[in-house]
């Protein structure tokens, strides 16, 4: 799955929202029912996780924590309790719970950005600014695609 888009929507008084059209048509045809939904690591915004890609995650991260590293233990224990599995109803929403709603400082409006395999969701006032300027941009982007030899 490639997930590409920024797409408006608003949630309504009980933070319901509708996953866009164009989404919901790739998780069905990809045979996913369930998405995890948690709280970006770096930034205020909520990432929308297919199961499938979530329990690879986890895996990966499983994988290098140490069960007997008390730091380890409490890092893992936090990423997996500021998860939520979620589900479409029949209508193709789903809830944002008020928790959530408040860790990414949404109130009404919202903003769905593709991110590769998540999707993310943002304050519709927050992503309508530049990540970046676009000098920025431009010059992480050229650091992050300069060809390893050129280190």
């Amino acid at each position: 799955m490639r997930f590409l888009g920024n797409i408006e929507a608003k949630t309504d008084a009980k933070g319901r929202v509708f996953m866009p059209a164009v989404f919901r048509k790739q998780l069905q045809a990809a045979g996913e029912e369930a998405l995890v939904m948690r709280k970006d690591i770096h930034q205020a915004c909520l990432v929308l996780y297919p199961e499938s890609v979530w329990n690879q995650r986890v895996d990966a991260l499983r994988a290098r924590v140490n069960e007997w590293d008390d730091e380890a233990q409490m890092v893992m224990r936090q990423y997996m309790k500021e998860a939520e599995v979620l589900t479409l109803d029949g209508n193709g929403r789903f809830l944002i719970s008020r928790r959530y709603l408040q860790m990414a400082e949404i109130e009404q409006n919202v903003r769905f950005i593709g991110m590769t395999d998540t999707i993310e969701i943002w304050a519709s006032e927050k992503a309508e600014r530049p990540f970046l300027s676009q000098e920025e941009f431009s010059a992480k982007l050229k650091a992050i695609m300069k060809p390893k030899s050129e280190d």
